[in-house]
Formats: C-alpha cells, sequence, structure tokens
C-alpha cells in the first residue's frame, strides 16, 4: 500500500489491518486497497514501525502540572499505545476506549506492562473521561493538549467543523523496548484495525 502527500492534504486508501515489524514501511505505508478513497486535511504520516518513542514531547496526565513523556512512560517495557480524536465523542466513549478496559486482563496476560489512551483534549477532560470510562488502574490517559504529538508524528486532523479545532487520527500501536513494534491507522470514520481485539493479536 502507499499513501499520497500532496502539501497538506493526504488520499488514503483503505488502510490495511496492520503495518508489522515484518513489513516494508514504504511498501506497506498505509494503504493496501483501491476500494474506496478518503481525503482529510493532514500532514503526511512520518511515524513508522521501528521508531523510538519521543522523550522531547511532554504531554499532560490527570492536571496540566504533571507532565509526562512516552519514552520515559513505556520505558523498556512491552506497552499499547492508542490514540483517539475526542475524549467523550460516540465513538470513542462506546467501543474504542472501552475496549481496552475490557481486554485489560487479556492484554497484559500477553506481557504487556502499560496500556495508554492518548488524545488533543486537556488533561482535565482526560481525567474526567476515564473515570466515567472505570479506566483507573488500567489505561493511563494522556493530552496532547497542544497537539505535539499529533504534528511530530503526522496524525493531524482537521475536525473544525465538527469539534472546532486538529485532532489525533485513530491509531493503535505496540511499543516494546521504547521502539514502535506494530502501528495502525485507521481511516477517517473507520474504527477496526485499532481496536483492542487486533491488537490482542499483534502482542
Amino acid at each position: 500500500g502507499v499513501y499520497y502527500p500532496f502539501g497538506n492534504m493526504l488520499r488514503v486508501a483503505t488502510l490495511a489491518r496492520h503495518i508489522t515489524s515484518t513489513q516494508n514501511p514504504v511498501a506497506a505505508g498505509v494503504a493496501v486497497s483501491t476500494a474506496r478513497q478518503f481525503s482529510l486535511s493532514a500532514s503526511a504520516m512520518s511515524v513508522k514501525v521501528g521508531d523510538a518513542l519521543p522523550d522531547d514531547i511532554k504531554l499532560d496526565e490527570g492536571t496540566p502540572a504533571k507532565k509526562v513523556s512516552l519514552a520515559e512512560l513505556f520505558g523498556k517495557k512491552k506497552g499499547v499505545l492508542f490514540g483517539v480524536p475526542g475524549a467523550f465523542t460516540p465513538g470513542c466513549s462506546m467501543t474504542h476506549a472501552p475496549g481496552y478496559v475490557e481486554h485489560h486482563d487479556a492484554i497484559k496476560a500477553k506481557g504487556v506492562e502499560v496500556i495508554a489512551c492518548v488524545a488533543v483534549n486537556d488533561a482535565f477532560v482526560m481525567d474526567a473521561w476515564g473515570k466515567s470510562l472505570q479506566a483507573d488502574g488500567k489505561v493511563r490517559m494522556l493530552a496532547d493538549a497542544r497537539c505535539e504529538l499529533a504534528k511530530r508524528w503526522g496524525l493531524e486532523l482537521d475536525t473544525k467543523g465538527a469539534l472546532g479545532n486538529v485532532r489525533l487520527m485513530r491509531f493503535s500501536a505496540v511499543v516494546d523496548d521504547g521502539k514502535i513494534t506494530h502501528f495502525n491507522l485507521e481511516p477517517p470514520g473507520k474504527m477496526q484495525c485499532s481496536l483492542a481485539p487486533e491488537i490482542l493479536g499483534q502482542l
């Protein structure tokens, strides 16, 4: 599959179910099917399998005063990171995030030590959302409040018309020893390859 950057426009064919460390990142790219195309205002995805987690981007957890870097949080551990367009939005609240809470024990049984969710929201909203999902002790709720991670990884999703600002594209990733070993990116409006049951098959 291939992704096609045209300035700030990214045309994405139906995405592959996952991009693994055994695949050529250039060949795997983002898409493998020509069944359907999507357009969104975004920069070309820059994150790829094999990348180390950034240690210079600070996310907020609980309050804006508590800063967390992904590199420090995951360290040398095996973990799962997933990103969503927004806290309290329907798909994220009814399916995506609850799935990781529900499958927490099964994921941990695969040797995972850290499960974290990130979204372009403020820390207070992410904290309240986590409590509503009963995620405490199961999923770390991280706020990319300044959109730094979304920009660094080229995963900005222009939702100004619906949500008022730029958000994060929906994704999931398996991390081991500080590096991404699997990365799953969803096309806009879709939710399949980044769900908890799918990530279980990659652990």
